[in-house]
């Protein structure tokens, strides 16, 4: 798992690539989280494009790190789930959960 952080307007935009499981990205992304705790924004936008394998671990890491980011006013939304991803988000119910975008401006604007 490789995650780049940038920032546009305020939000905090996470470029995920690679396998989001228990092996490889879960923990990358929990520490990536926490650093945003400590520097800000609360606001992130988690894009999705380029992750070829989530799990179990990955989803409870999403929504882990949505529920952390709340807690401190801010939150996580999700941008550009590929449609394996989009199977598995619906297949759990967990899509009811997040909002998600299809492309980054309307994902950064829905912070306003």
């Amino acid at each position: 798992m490789k995650i780049s952080k940038r920032e546009r307007n305020g939000v905090t935009i996470l470029d995920l690539e690679g396998k989001l499981n228990i092996e490889d990205g879960a923990g990358l992304l929990r520490d990536v989280i926490r650093q945003s705790l400590a520097t800000g924004p609360y606001n992130v936008v988690a894009n999705l494009a380029a992750v070829s394998q989530l799990d179990s671990s990955g989803m409870g890491e999403l929504t882990s790190a949505m529920t952390v980011l709340q807690g401190h006013g801010g939150n996580l939304k999700l941008l550009s789930l590929p449609a394996r991803l989009r199977h598995q988000f619906e297949s759990t119910q967990i899509i009811t959960v997040f909002e998600h975008f299809e492309d980054e401006d309307s994902a950064v604007a829905s912070f306003d």
